[in-house]
Order: structure tokens, then sequence, then C-alpha cells
């Protein structure tokens, strides 16, 4: 259940009661690939789709109404291709404009990037497919992105980085997240515990210790080297690791305290956001 059936669908689980679920590539326009010739860098054929305006274009609207508009057309030619999470919307952070990602992402403001997040998840998730916030948290290049360490301070992390997932949690409430490709501080996302389980759930550049501090759901990994590339859920044989003993099954906790004693976020802007409605959230690595 860690792993996927093949390379866009998760496995099924029908003792329980769970179905395969479809993932596709989005926001900006459905990509589904011929699942007999998949690739990771999109250049395989894929079936026609609407190509909408990409999230940097949306967000020079700066209408949220407009947003959630796209979210919702998406998510119904979505669900006419029967994929139920589409892996967006993307809301990193503009740190540099040389980021070759900065097309599908919002903004530099995270208030901005948060707001219209949200919308978009509203959008699609009104239509019951799923949204899949990415890249959680701190994937603002894509120069070397899967061996770099963004090594940033915890206020900066905190008020910056992480306060638009934030906002678009609080506001929007995503299905399910996708950990980021690259380390922070030293500690590759998909293995953070103090981001993944401690931050965003209450509850990785390998399986076994993914799994261990809350990922529920396994990428395609290079052979030679367990470092996540792209592609998600990805197929069986790719996961060599043994199985770990899996979490308690807890969901909701509070956000943790910063050093300081207070909570982690800034509560001037919306108070209500002190917990995290973890129970509906499921991490995706990247």
């Amino acid at each position: 259940m860690t792993t996927g059936a093949d390379y866009w669908s998760t496995a099924s689980f029908p003792a329980a009661g769970l179905r395969s679920l479809r993932l596709a590539d989005g926001p900006h326009g459905l990509r589904i690939q011929d699942d007999e010739n998949p690739d990771h860098l999109g250049l395989g054929r894929s079936l026609p789709a609407t190509c909408f305006p990409p999230a940097v274009a949306l967000a020079s609207s700066w209408d949220p109404a407009l947003v959630r508009e796209v979210g919702q057309a998406l998510g119904r030619e979505a669900r006419s291709h029967g994929v139920d999470v589409v892996l967006g919307p993307g809301m990193n952070i503009k740190r540099s404009p040389l980021c070759g990602r900065n097309f599908e992402y919002f903004s530099e403001d995270p208030l901005l990037s948060g707001l219209l997040a949200a919308a978009m998840v509203d959008g699609l998730q009104s239509e019951g497919v799923a949204a899949c916030l990415k890249h959680f948290a701190a994937n603002n290049q894509e120069t070397d992105r899967q061996r770099v360490s963004a090594d940033i301070d915890e206020r900066t992390l905190r008020e910056i980085y992480l306060r638009n997932f934030q906002i678009a949690i609080g506001e929007a409430n995503p299905w399910s997240v996708m950990s980021a490709y690259n380390k922070i501080n030293g500690v590759y996302a998909s293995e953070n515990r103090w981001l993944l389980t401690d931050l965003l759930r209450g509850g990785g550049t390998t399986t076994a210790s993914s799994c261990r501090i809350g990922v529920r759901c396994t990428t395609q990994w290079k052979p030679s080297r367990p470092v996540p590339i792209s592609g998600c859920p990805g197929a069986p044989r790719m996961t060599a690791s043994a199985s770990p003993k899996l979490p308690d099954g807890s969901t909701t906790r509070r956000w943790p305290a910063s050093p300081s004693g207070s909570r982690c976020w800034p509560s001037g802007l919306h108070p209500t956001l002190g917990t995290p409605q973890s129970s509906t959230l499921i991490s995706i690595t990247s």
C-alpha cells in the first residue's frame, strides 16, 4: 500500500474496500500518459487536454474567484478521465527568477500564494477530485533540486516558506500534500519528521524511513540510489526496502511550539489556523 500498482495508480486493497486511485499531473492542464510508456519528464505522448493559464498568470489577476473557477473546470475534466488526484497546485515561493518552475508557482508573497492556492484547491475538490499541494517545502529552485539543501532559519521558514501552505491548508482543507525533492537544513523533505509529522500531519529518500515519519505513498526511485525523481505512485519493483512498522494511526496534533515557546505560526492573519485539519491529509513524496 505504500507504493503504486503502476506509474500513475495506487494499489487497491479490496479486503478493506479500497480501490485504486488514478493520479495525474496538473494543474494547468492534465497530463494523462499512456500507461504502457510513461515517463517522468512528460516527453511521451499524452491525451489531449485543456491548456489553462499557469499560476503566474492567474496570480496576476489577484482574483480568487477566477482561480476557483479554473479549479472547477480542471476538476470536471479530471473526473471525465477517471482521475482521482490532480498533482497540484504548485505553490512554492518565488525566491529567484532563475527557478525553472516559477511559471507554475503563484507568487513571491506567501499571503497571495496561500489564498490563491486555497481557491484552486476548493475548485478542484468541489468536483470530487483531490488536490495535492506541492512541493512541501522550500522547493524554490530547480538547479540540483534533488541534492540541494535549502538552509533557512526558523523564523524565515515559518513566515515565508511555510506560511502559504498554512493558509491554503487552513482555508481549503486539501486532501493530499506532496513533499519536496530538496533537503531542508540538511534533511530531505520526504524524511523530515519535524516537517511532515510534527508540523504537517501530527502526521524519503528511502521508503522505510519515509513511512516511519508519516509518508503514505512513495514515488519512483532511481535504481542506483534512493533519490526521488518524479512521478507518483511508482511501481512496486522500485521499492526494495523492508516494510516498516506502520504509525499508530494518530492524526491530529497541535502545531509545535517554537524555541521561544510561542506557536510556530503567527496568529494575526488567520487566528483559526492553530490546529491543522490533518485527519484528511495524506503525504505523497515527490
